[in-house]
């Protein structure tokens, strides 16, 4: 059996999960790399990762180099002596970085290798209607996520499921097919495969501002999929037309109606206790949205101060 000195590099809660179950099973882990701290929220107070503050509680060892490349953090990686790296919710590594450890760089990915490779596979397997996803480990290469597989599970996707309980379930899942893969490589009982060429290949790539607005022209499952896709963050946005405002509002829980009618494409119908806006096929029920300099608020509480005039609209 080998003897395993781990680096750790991570930055969001995606990456505590794994962090945290490597810890809990007694693996040496020789240092902790992540992100510098931030200045965030209306104070700018330095804001650290949430791998630092779990690796500070652990008394874990923590660098959190600007750059990758820079001489004096290579310098102090090597000498951390470490013989694998496994790498969560990290930046692209350089080579003179991945290639450092004996028993190489792993990776974990949440989805099914090759598709969805890029910054944003949760949201993009619900965005695009998927009813599988998972999760794989592999070994880091020159480009971004193709490198060989060492090990995928893969899990089923649920109609009603948004991004946070996808996201929830595949950390848990992905910090067990890590251990996995660290007693393979403890145990010298690893192998690895190619990943396979294939046709219409589904990317992940990093999403903007522009991604979220919703088009209310689109189809009804494709509305449907972009808000759980993106819900609860970023949260899918839309432009209310109200009177001679035009507010830009964010969408959180929707319902689906499948429905036949006439009625104009964005239009809104609003009652005492729901609104939905009309939609090719249907209606979108909206459930939770927040208004601008307002908290997330279900639609009942919004209604208690809120109007909707004859006239509204989404656009």
């Amino acid at each position: 059996m080998k003897k395993l000195n781990i680096v750790f590099m991570g930055t969001p809660d995606f990456a505590v999960a794994t962090l945290k179950t490597l810890v809990d099973n007694n693996y040496n882990i020789v240092g902790v790399i992540t992100a510098p701290d931030r200045p965030a929220g209306r104070g700018q107070k330095l804001n650290q990762s949430a791998v630092k503050k779990y690796a500070v509680e652990q008394n874990l060892n923590v660098l959190q180099p600007t750059n990758l490349k820079d001489e004096a953090f290579l310098s102090d990686l090597k000498a951390l002596n470490a013989n694998l790296q496994i790498i969560v919710a990290f930046r692209m590594l350089p080579k003179q970085v991945w290639q450092i450890p004996e028993y190489g760089t792993f990776n974990l990915h949440a989805s099914l290798l090759p598709h969805y490779r890029g910054a944003a596979p949760i949201n993009w397997a619900l965005i695009n209607g998927e009813t599988k996803t998972g999760i794989t480990t592999f070994f880091i290469d020159e480009k971004i996520d193709t490198g060989e597989i060492i090990m995928q599970e893969e899990l089923a996707i649920s109609p009603t499921e948004n991004a946070g309980s996808l996201h929830d379930r595949l950390m848990n899942e992905g910090s067990v097919l890590v251990l996995k893969t660290v007693k393979a490589i403890e145990n010298n009982n690893i192998s690895t495969y190619i990943q396979p060429e294939v046709k219409n290949i589904r990317t992940a790539y990093k999403i903007h501002k522009h991604t979220c607005k919703i088009d209310w022209s689109a189809p009804i499952d494709t509305i449907y999929n972009k808000i759980r896709g993106l819900s609860p963050y970023p949260a899918a946005w839309s432009e209310l037309c109200i009177d001679d405002a035009v507010l830009a509002i964010k969408v959180y829980e929707v319902i689906k109606i499948n429905e036949a009618h006439n009625l104009e494409i964005g239009t809104i119908i609003s009652d005492k206790n729901s609104v939905k806006v009309v939609v090719k096929g249907g209606y979108i029920e909206l459930l939770v949205l927040q208004l601008p300099g307002k908290k997330k608020m279900d639609v009942k509480a919004l209604l208690n101060g809120f109007t909707f005039t004859k006239n509204a609209k989404m656009r």
